[in-house]
């Protein structure tokens, strides 16, 4: 199957469904930070070539303009509506299945309901950290290793220049589960 991972520079998702056989590739503006298949360029410009053609797209947008906390700062900018827009022409990429993550904010009331929220701990790591899914003909993912310790580690992040780069990396345990499962059909 041919995976692309776009908004993702940590290559964790691209690499768990490599580690499945998969044709899988992470696309960002930013280098990747481990060796594999990467576009570092637009998602879009790697969307309009039509190679490979795309089974699966996973979509990591950028949350700083969409999320529940900025909602103080950002609520009528045009940097919210840009990233609004932004979310909308990932959903409407004409790849069979979709899936578009990002925490609990604007997305809700600009666009539609997630179809699910999963946690880190679900996945067996012990902290909290809401993220929504948005699915398009894929199901909800299933918790793998439900953790009992539960810490908000994420939330209370020391400030700093890489703060937001900690913040947005996916766990593995929740990219593994997205290989085992989106990538079984």
């Amino acid at each position: 199957m041919n995976v692309l991972v776009a908004c993702e520079f940590s290559g964790v998702v691209r690499d768990a469904f490599r580690q499945r056989g998969h044709n899988a590739w992470s696309c960002d503006l930013l280098p990747s930070e481990q060796p594999g298949p990467h576009f570092q360029e637009d998602v879009f410009d790697v969307l309009r070539t039509g190679w490979p053609t795309w089974d699966l797209l996973i979509a990591h947008p950028p949350c700083t303009y969409l999320t529940r906390a900025g909602d103080r700062w950002y609520a009528r900018s045009p940097q919210r509506k840009q990233a609004a827009d932004f979310v909308m022409a990932l959903a409407g990429q004409p790849v069979p299945r979709i899936a578009i993550e990002n925490p609990r904010g604007a997305l809700q009331r600009l666009w539609r309901r997630p179809d699910q929220t999963v946690q880190p701990w679900m996945f067996g790591h012990g902290e909290t950290k809401a993220t929504c899914l948005w699915l398009k003909n894929l199901p909800p993912l299933m918790a793998t290793v439900v953790s009992t310790g539960r810490q908000p580690r994420i939330h209370f992040a020391a400030p700093g220049p890489e703060r937001w780069k900690e913040r947005s990396r996916t766990l593995s345990g929740v990219a593994e589960a997205m290989a085992e499962q989106w990538g079984a059909g």
